[in-house]
């Protein structure tokens, strides 16, 4: 059985969480990270030398990075609609994963990391701000892309696009600022919140 090393209240470990229960696949999991076992213990660094989560374990072979696992995942047992093979399909896919993994990520340093849970560094008033205005425009140029291509990121089906930018979405909605309305954003929203396993692991009451 798939084992999957990590909290579940963590940003990453939840794109894992929803994948697995999207595609059916059975999982036990492990408490690991703030809170819990510290990612520091020598167990966890003789899987994970970085000592991040998620890590999985799958038939022996340790995964990291989620994405890369969410990937993983959606080759070994995913339907053609949800990682499609063909390179031009897959890479309309891909780009919007990479885009949330790094572009959103360090806006959402400042913007949350910062501006809501006040942590040090990111919680310096400049990043912060700067935090909140790229996180802005992010969300807008997605909303852009939905009302162009919707319902989901990807177009009519929901892909492994949809589990990486959920999460922010989510994360965008729990944000404690003034923020802009973007109608395809939210539209997307409502739609992904009709899906069970985005209930339970991400628009959970978890920012």
């Amino acid at each position: 059985m798939l084992r999957i090393l990590g909290r579940a209240n963590s940003f990453n470990v939840r794109k894992v969480l929803w994948t697995c229960d999207e595609l059916a696949i059975a999982f036990e999991r492990e408490d690991w990270g703030r809170g819990y076992r510290p990612t520091s213990d020598p167990a966890f660094l003789r899987i994970n030398p970085v000592g991040l989560i998620p890590a999985v374990i799958d038939d022996g072979e340790v995964l990291l990075e989620s994405n890369t696992i969410v990937r993983y995942l959606a080759t070994k047992y995913g339907p053609e609609d949800f990682y499609p093979r063909a390179p031009l399909a897959r890479a309309r896919v891909e780009r919007w994963m990479d885009w949330a993994n790094y572009e959103t990520s360090i806006s959402l340093r400042g913007a949350f990391l910062g501006g809501m849970l006040n942590e040090p560094p990111w919680n310096h008033p400049w990043f912060v701000e700067q935090g909140r205005w790229q996180i802005t425009k992010e969300i807008g140029q997605l909303d852009a892309h939905l009302a162009a291509v919707g319902p989901y990121v990807a177009g009519e089906r929901f892909t492994a696009a949809d589990i990486a930018i959920g999460l922010v979405v989510n994360r965008w909605f729990c944000l404690n600022f003034q923020r802009p309305s973007f109608p395809a954003v939210a539209a997307y929203y409502d739609v992904l919140s009709r899906r069970a396993p985005y209930l339970a692991h991400v628009r959970n009451g978890l920012p």
